[in-house]
């Protein structure tokens, strides 16, 4: 039951909920991007480089003999989800992706560092106007040359 408990608390704690959106907010805004790129973004690139689609840009690792055998094997027809390929199209996707998110991550810490800022912004150093007199500890004004309190005589250096 102990276990519970403990798992209650750090489940409760604020960092731990705000981290769960973050990651569930993150995860949603990952499938915004996904798509803003391959719905959006390539398409056009695509249209201007002759009509390439980035998702069937491939380099085949078979042979044909290795072709020919997987169509012998598949009757006639050559399943090419079975024959090995370097998706290199599809990694130009997925790093637009990263650099579209992480671009966008890199703005949204910088607006919070700069609004972090401007909530730290100091107060105006406060004015000193009294010290303690160093023979009975009274506060006394700063530019007084003798205590009110003990009446003794202050260094002349401690004053102007």
């Amino acid at each position: 039951m102990k276990i519970i408990k403990e798992f209650k608390e750090f489940a409760m704690r604020g960092n731990v909920i705000d981290l769960a959106v973050g990651v569930i907010i993150g995860g949603a805004f990952g499938k915004i991007v996904t798509s803003l790129v391959n719905d959006v973004i390539m398409p056009p690139i695509g249209v201007v480089l002759g009509g390439v689609d980035f998702k069937d840009l491939k380099i085949p690792l078979y042979s044909k003999e290795h072709a020919a055998n997987v169509a012998a094997n598949n009757g006639g027809k050559i399943d090419e989800t079975l024959l090995p390929t370097i998706n290199y199209g599809q990694f130009i996707n997925v790093m637009l992706d990263f650099i579209i998110v992480a671009f966008c991550i890199f703005l949204l810490v910088k607006v919070i560092n700069v609004l972090r800022r401007n909530e730290k912004k100091e107060a105006p150093p406060v004015e000193v106007t009294e010290k303690d007199c160093p023979y009975c500890l009274s506060k006394i004004p700063v530019k007084a040359t003798r205590c009110k309190h003990c009446t003794s005589q202050l260094e002349a250096a401690a004053h102007g």
